[in-house]
């Protein structure tokens, strides 16, 4: 089968940072299931790591986690699937990723797609909506349901793939105030078009610019990028006992600084699951059934921001590089191959 992936971490921009290879098909395991990818999203996971992690010349590292695809065989003790399904799923970060035509994954942590969306659209889900999910619900503890309690929700980084399906999770499955921060008119549109009460600019003190909006600060705060920057004002902006979690790589947090307000850190890992292989593992395939159950009740949308062609080398190679940008919005998609 045809797999895309490199050897040694490169610029994006340099033809050999992600090239063309063959390999052979893989095999299912009991819980695999073995899937013709259909399309794929990029993440900013798969340029982390294709910075981190090295391959050799016989053994190329395949990145890639988030695909939509078609179940072409299924391991014994998977039996929840059959030939022929279609499915959506996020991966694990210790098996080869979905750069490649055919790809194993556990059926623990897949599901069936959404019917009403294709496989480009439904390739945009997994990861952040695992993501956003766990964080919202597993870490925050975001009450679910409908009684309103006063509780303000700051989601700082609200137009990326995470945020966009955060602001959505909150406003279908709970009833906090939701403050999305965006700093580009496109981005705060975006945002607010997505269900967040609020926009506020997160190149400003955060704080200020909640106190301007009437409130005397965020309850629960899910800081999904440059935290190590905005931490002084995040804990400024967190009430006494509030929560912040934490999506991204900062380095020095002073955890010190929540000590005055009882403040919680938590830490949000999507791979962390499936890693492990957690007694819980396959709440995954539970809250991806849940998501694609609410988007073909019209209560979710894809994130899908841009679709960047049939999955080559050169249009991965760009997707890592519109990331590295730090200005994308939504979710990059690569369909079909070339």
């Amino acid at each position: 089968m045809k797999a895309i992936g490199y050897v040694a971490s490169r610029p994006a921009d340099s033809v050999d940072a992600l090239f063309a290879f063959e390999v052979p098909d893989p095999v299912p395991g009991p819980r695999d299931l073995l899937v013709r990818v259909k399309a794929i999203s990029v993440n900013p996971v798969d340029t982390k790591v294709r910075m981190r992690r090295q391959g050799t010349d016989e053994t190329p590292v395949i990145l890639g986690w988030d695909a939509a695809g078609v179940v072409e065989a299924v391991g014994a003790d998977a039996g929840a699937f059959c030939v022929g399904d279609e499915v959506y799923y996020a991966g694990s970060l210790t098996r080869p990723g979905t750069n490649a035509e055919l790809h194993l994954v556990d059926a623990r942590i897949a599901a069936r797609k959404p019917r009403t969306l294709s496989f480009a659209e439904a390739a945009a889900l997994p990861l952040t909506a695992l993501t956003a999910y766990e964080g919202l619900f597993d870490r925050l503890r975001l009450p679910r349901g409908v009684a309103d309690d006063g509780t303000v929700l700051l989601i700082v980084g609200a137009a990326g793939g995470v945020g966009s399906m955060a602001v959505q999770l909150a406003r279908r499955l709970a009833s906090a105030i939701i403050i999305g921060t965006a700093s580009r008119p496109e981005s705060a549109t975006w945002v607010k078009d997505l269900g967040a009460d609020h926009v506020i600019d997160h190149t400003k003190p955060l704080s200020a610019e909640l106190k301007a909006l009437g409130l005397a600060g965020a309850h629960r705060i899910f800081s999904l990028t440059a935290t190590q920057q905005h931490w002084p004002e995040l804990v400024e902006a967190l009430v006494p006992q509030g929560t912040v979690c934490v999506i991204d790589d900062p380095s020095g947090l002073d955890a010190n600084l929540l000590k005055l307000k009882s403040g919680t850190l938590a830490w949000e890992f999507m791979f962390t699951r499936s890693m492990f292989e957690t007694p819980d593992m396959d709440a995954q395939h539970r809250i991806l059934s849940e998501v694609a159950g609410l988007v073909d009740e019209g209560l979710l949308r894809t994130t899908l921001g841009a679709h960047f062609g049939a999955i080559t080398p050169d249009n991965l190679r760009r997707a890592h590089l519109a990331l590295e940008s730090g200005r994308s919005i939504g979710k990059i998609v690569l369909e079909g191959w070339a």
